[in-house]
């Protein structure tokens, strides 16, 4: 059994490894999109490859959502205002997924706008006007190429669920004499 563990976290690491390559220079960030009872284990692999440790839960940075919106019947502005008062502190993170909704997110006074499934022009035109003004993250399926692309147009951070949700377990033997 232990083995097994070790074989899936080293997997992890491999796999957040190669991504960071991929990326650079932006940062990969993990995601929730964990194990039950294995996301402290599986962040640690993460950053053994050279990863970044992103939300290890709901509680250390507020992601506003279209959604959320739509439950909570209230307008953008309102809601990161509303994160800012009730949480003092906590980072606020608006997703976006085209160039209106960033700016929205940037009027709204978000500390980092989430590029949801952009186009790599419009990923170009996110980062620029987010310049000065808040952090950049790119997610959204991406694979190996996708991180270089979502990298070279300048984004901070590219979030990758697969690390964790889809890494292959690194195959590993113990042989005992």
């Amino acid at each position: 059994t232990l083995l097994n563990g070790i074989s899936r976290l080293s997997g992890i690491a491999t796999l957040t490894a190669r991504y960071v390559q991929a990326a650079q220079p932006a940062k990969v960030l993990d995601t929730r999109k964990t194990t039950p009872g294995w996301r402290a284990l599986e962040k640690q692999a993460v950053a053994a490859g050279g990863g970044v440790n992103h939300r290890m839960g709901l509680h250390d940075m507020v992601l506003v959502k279209d959604n959320h919106l739509a439950i909570g019947g209230v307008d953008l502005a309102a809601a990161v205002q509303r994160a800012r008062t009730e949480l003092p502190g906590v980072p606020v993170e608006v997703e976006a997924d085209d160039l209106d909704g960033v700016r929205r997110a940037l009027d709204a006074g978000a500390d980092r706008v989430l590029l949801d499934n952009m186009d790599e022009a419009s990923m170009r035109e996110a980062v620029a006007l987010c310049a000065g003004r808040a952090v950049t993250e790119a997610s959204g399926g991406m694979d190996l190429d996708g991180v270089a692309r979502a990298a070279a147009c300048g984004v901070d951070y590219v979030s990758v669920g697969a690390l964790t949700h889809s890494a292959p377990a690194l195959d590993l033997a113990l042989d005992l004499d």
